[in-house]
């Protein structure tokens, strides 16, 4: 029972799972166009920027 609650509390949910699947070669057998090509290239820059910010952060606040 308690092991159950550890996996759930580390589950990535839809957030963490797009997250991921949005650095990820998109499925050729989908249609794609433009603009949603241009909104996960915008939000693959955006994690990018975020987690640069947060790793600079860190490293100043804990050196």
């Amino acid at each position: 029972m308690g092991d159950n609650k550890f996996k759930e509390f580390f589950q990535l949910g839809a957030v963490g799972n797009y997250f991921i699947r949005v650095f990820q070669k998109p499925d050729p057998n989908q249609k794609s166009n433009f603009n949603l090509r241009m909104m996960h290239g915008i939000n693959k820059i955006s994690i990018l920027v975020f987690m640069g910010a947060l790793i600079i952060w860190l490293v100043r606040r804990f050196m």
